[in-house]
């Protein structure tokens, strides 16, 4: 709301300095930090209020045997993100265009899927919270939506189906009727993917941030003709204010891992993984970069992919064998390491630099064509 009065005030009266409201930079580094006030202000209230509900997390049998001790900790800290990001993003952003409102649907709307997940686990004692068929129709309706809006939309007309393939130059790719097929998926896989690797204090948040740092530069460049021209690559009218929204998780996210490094104090809970990891994934899909998120997102992935391993090795050799075998010594691989004897502060800070350099290595991919 905010750039609505300054673009106004600097319309109608031109005071000195309002000029700089317009620019993405500067209203990007005032989501960021916005979003990081936010959370160290309402962060210790939403802490206050869990607590005293005793809304805390269960122990899971399926975890390494000292994640026993995390029991009891409060959980839906992602109520704390989603205001971070939220607030920052309707007070900075000009919420007409459609980029920015259908991040923000997806943001929010996702989050409800995972709030009601948490509730049915945390309050209500369901033991599995949500039925997984249930979740997964809240992430493919979210899919739907977003996909849809896209593809048949005439602002996205020029461009509705294509995407860019990255580490070829002058090379896209139409997925043509399937658009809305993959877009479904990646919003399903990427939010399911960041709720398996929000397993190990300020692991999922962390990486997230690490994440959304690249796409605020992707997003900037996609929407500036002349950075988008000199790149040579696909031009997005629109889209440089996703800068804005992914600076808003960035802060978010470094706030909330105030709280979540270890030993956490709280955590995210389904409410912050599935709305980080559904904003993630469209993201990805507005900015076209959806062929780039195997790189951007390489973390998430490994931590989806050791689990998918691990499940479809077992039930061969337990087929075949009679008894069920596993590559890993638990999945998702984070627990691997575990319980190879790594502390949990040092799986995070590896885990960080291998995001650090697959980041690297996304912005790179504008260059070594």
């Amino acid at each position: 709301m905010l750039y609505y009065l300054f673009d106004y005030l600097n319309v109608q009266y031109s005071p000195p300095g309002f000029d700089v409201f317009r620019f993405i930079s500067f209203r990007a580094a005032a989501a960021a930090i916005s979003a990081l006030l936010i959370t160290w202000i309402v962060g210790p209230r939403i802490l206050r209020i869990l607590k005293r509900r005793q809304i805390g997390e269960t122990a899971k049998m399926e975890a390494p045997a000292g994640h026993q001790a995390k029991a009891g900790t409060p959980t839906m800290g992602g109520l704390i993100i989603l205001c971070a990001i939220l607030i920052p993003v309707l007070l900075w952003a000009p919420i007409k265009e459609t980029y920015v409102w259908l991040i923000l649907i997806t943001t929010f709307g996702m989050g409800v899927v995972g709030w009601v997940d948490d509730y049915l686990k945390v309050i209500k004692h369901y033991p599995k919270g949500l039925i997984g068929e249930y979740k997964i129709i809240g992430q493919v309706v979210v899919g739907l939506l977003v996909g849809s809006i896209i593809y048949f939309s005439p602002e996205f007309a020029p461009y509705n189906s294509i995407t860019t393939v990255p580490f070829f130059k002058n090379v896209n790719f139409d997925f043509g009727i399937f658009y809305v097929p993959m877009v479904v998926f990646v919003v399903v896989a990427t939010s399911n993917a960041v709720n398996l690797t929000d397993g190990l204090d300020g692991l999922a948040v962390g990486t997230i941030a690490i994440s959304f740092l690249s796409l605020a530069v992707i997003s900037w460049v996609g929407g500036n003709k002349i950075a988008a021209n000199y790149l040579n690559i696909m031009y997005l009218p629109g889209s440089q204010e996703l800068a804005v929204f992914s600076a808003a998780v960035v802060g978010a996210s470094l706030g909330f891992l105030w709280y979540n490094s270890h030993p956490a104090e709280v955590f995210m809970g389904d409410t912050g993984s599935l709305a980080l990891g559904g904003a993630l994934g469209v993201t990805a899909v507005l900015v076209k970069k959806e062929l780039l998120l195997p790189v951007l997102g390489g973390i998430f992935l490994a931590e989806t992919l050791s689990v998918l391993i691990q499940k479809t090795y077992f039930k061969y050799t337990k087929k075949k064998h009679g008894v069920g075998r596993r590559v890993f010594r638990m999945a998702p691989i984070h627990h691997h390491f575990e319980l190879l004897g790594w502390a949990e502060p040092k799986i995070v800070m590896r885990f960080y630099i291998i995001a650090v350099i697959l980041a690297i290595l996304s912005l790179a991919s504008f260059k070594i064509r």
